[in-house]
């Protein structure tokens, strides 16, 4: 039986990204059948192939290079020769993306900027992924993940103001922009099936992260207020005798009520320092204070059946390996693995679930340059008039 084509197939991407913004965005293009053909530099590649490498025996994948560059190509290239660039160039005019995440003007240097590729290849979808836009004051400015949480207003933001400001230790992000990245360039490939036309797409580290906050922007903006979500009353992390619970106690009528009845406690609905929303966030302290001590004298298990009992929003609090582990995640398909060269290969799955295209590691991470003779050989210099 003839299978079922991926909805990419027939895309090609020369790809120009490295570390993680990038990457993850043609990862996920790469996963729904585009080809996408990884440039790198020569006799190092992205630099993530050697983020913690020390720590990993010799022979074995990198896991933090895996985890964004399945499915894909690696061309090794030495950008400085000119036969490099001419190269690039043959592969850039029949291509339907390019994507790079370098500060500005480092394309423009090499050759490969918009004006010039678009006039190249007037259908090209060009793919910018930068840490604060393509003008303005920041716009030479490094950008990495930490620094758009810094500068957007999100490390700022606490549940609680006691808190110290401290670093997301999840890249957010490099993840979000990645997603916008990737979905710009789809959003540009529907509009030329319309135009004919290619265009710039253009996504930031630090737009990804205000956009993220799009709620709470619109309440500054429209009421002055700050809008804190993990800051709400009934909202609150607490431990067990053996973990930790979150609840959620805001969207039931009545909660006080409810709550009171999951935790076995006398009601404190009619308690007059909690009788409003907002002497609930006056005294959300207290109100805590009543519920950490009664969530202490159980297990997580108990708590979590008693609040489901009552319809109360509430989750164990896991570490990743408890994630990766829940038998969710394995229906869920958001672990793939694969057999690699020297070990088996074992990263998180697609969140976007195609009946009809599942995601699956069909092209190990590829070797530096892996590649390469492959791409060259497929793109081949055209021949001068008159030659033999």
């Amino acid at each position: 039986m003839t299978p079922t084509p991926l909805p990419l197939d027939g895309i090609t991407i020369v790809d120009f990204t490295q570390v993680m913004m990038g990457p993850c965005a043609t990862q996920m293009l790469a996963d729904y059948g585009a080809d996408v053909i990884k440039i790198e530099r020569a006799g190092g590649g992205d630099i993530s192939r050697g983020f913690l490498a020390a720590r990993d025996p010799a022979g074995l994948t990198n896991p933090v290079f895996g985890s964004l560059n399945r499915n894909k190509r690696s061309v090794e290239l030495d950008l400085r020769r000119p036969e490099s660039k001419e190269f690039v160039l043959r592969l850039i005019e029949t291509a339907d993306v390019v994507v790079n995440n370098f500060r500005a003007g480092v394309m423009e240097r090499m050759g490969f900027g918009y004006e010039d590729l678009s006039k190249l290849n007037p259908r090209l979808v060009y793919a910018v992924g930068t840490g604060y836009g393509l003008s303005g004051p920041y716009t030479h400015k490094g950008g990495q993940d930490v620094l758009a949480q810094a500068m957007s207003g999100v490390m700022a933001r606490r549940s609680d103001p006691s808190h110290p400001v401290s670093i997301y230790p999840t890249t957010m992000a490099d993840y979000s922009a990645g997603m916008h990245l990737m979905q710009g360039v789809l959003l540009a490939i529907l509009q030329r099936q319309k135009t004919g036309r290619g265009q710039l797409v253009s996504v930031s580290l630090l737009d990804s992260m205000i956009a993220a906050q799009m709620q709470e922007a619109a309440m500054h903006l429209m009421r002055g207020v700050d809008l804190n979500w993990g800051a709400m009353p009934l909202t609150g992390v607490f431990e067990t005798t053996d973990g930790a619970v979150v609840m959620v106690g805001g969207f039931k009528t009545d909660p006080l009520k409810y709550i009171s009845l999951a935790l076995e406690m006398d009601d404190i609905s009619s308690d007059p320092r909690f009788a409003t929303h907002e002497l609930q966030v006056t005294n959300r302290a207290a109100l805590h204070d009543i519920w950490r001590a009664r969530f202490r004298t159980n297990s997580t298990a108990h708590w979590l059946a008693r609040l489901d009992e009552q319809d109360l929003l509430c989750a164990p609090v896991q570490t990743l390996g408890q994630a990766l582990d829940d038998e969710q995640a394995r229906i869920n398909d958001m672990v793939l693995e694969a057999d690699g060269e020297a070990e088996r290969l074992r990263f998180a799955g697609s969140p976007v679930h195609l009946s009809d295209a599942p995601v699956r590691i069909y092209r190990a991470p590829p070797k530096l340059g892996e590649h390469t003779q492959e791409v060259m050989a497929q793109h081949p210099p055209a021949k001068r008039a008159g030659a033999a």
